[in-house]
């Protein structure tokens, strides 16, 4: 099949885990290429001192890809497809949930869309994008979920899929890279509520320095990304 008119960005929220980042950008280049998907690959680089903020730098990273590309993936570093018949292509039906919970190697609850979700650019503008509220592991992605729903977005995602729980390589290693996963002051009780006033509007960043790299042959971009923090908003930006 001929190369589509279509353009992939990928969205890579990263930080410190270059073991991972060496595995993962030569597969994806693969991957996406042997599927004739047109495709740009960027590591989202958390380089300030705050708290990993997964949201935030997707918002980054789609701030930044440019207008030569028309839809995203938001893709965790630690995740591999094996299997050659997932869907990357161009989701206009609505946003495509390829790493769904009946096949995730981790998550399974039927809310789940995390790990790996396309968009068109259009839909996550009418989304607001992600809340920027979101510092620490985890949970950003249920808000999000709500977000889909307001908009009036339906999640599709893949059908005919066999391999069940063995479609994805988790690279992460637990003992090795621990989550950080505490919740600080009012965070606890803030991560249930839906942001209804921030997201794409109100993300506060500076790009450090923007790099474009080879790895293994694979192309990719590199942002060095220093995110801010209004700690009277969010006090659990940091471990005080």
């Amino acid at each position: 099949p001929a190369w589509g008119p279509h353009r992939l960005a990928l969205l890579v929220p990263f930080r410190e885990r270059f073991e991972e980042l060496l595995a993962f950008v030569p597969y994806m280049h693969r991957f996406l290429s042997k599927k004739r998907i047109r495709h740009r690959i960027f590591i989202l680089n958390q380089v300030d001192h705050f708290r990993f903020n997964r949201a935030s730098l997707i918002n980054v990273g789609f701030l930044e890809s440019g207008n030569d590309t028309d839809y995203i993936a938001m893709h965790d570093v630690d995740l591999l497809p094996l299997n050659e018949h997932l869907d990357y292509s161009f989701p206009e039906a609505g946003p495509f949930h390829v790493a769904s919970p009946e096949l995730h190697p981790l998550y399974h609850y039927k809310t789940y869309v995390g790990g790996i979700l396309l968009l068109t650019k259009q839909h996550y503008e009418l989304c607001n994008g992600m809340s920027n509220r979101f510092w620490g592991w985890g949970r950003e992605d249920d808000e999000f979920y709500r977000r889909i729903k307001g908009a009036g977005l339906q999640v599709r995602r893949p059908s005919g899929i066999t391999t069940g729980y063995e479609t994805f390589q988790h690279l992460h290693d637990p003992a090795w890279r621990k989550r950080d996963q505490k919740r600080i002051a009012a965070q606890k009780q803030e991560q249930f509520k839906v942001d209804r006033e921030g997201g794409l509007n109100n993300v506060r960043y500076r790009v450090e320095s923007r790099t474009d790299l080879s790895v293994a042959g694979a192309p990719c971009t590199v942002l060095n990304i220093l995110l801010d923090c209004d700690t009277n908003e969010t006090p659990w930006c940091t471990f005080g």
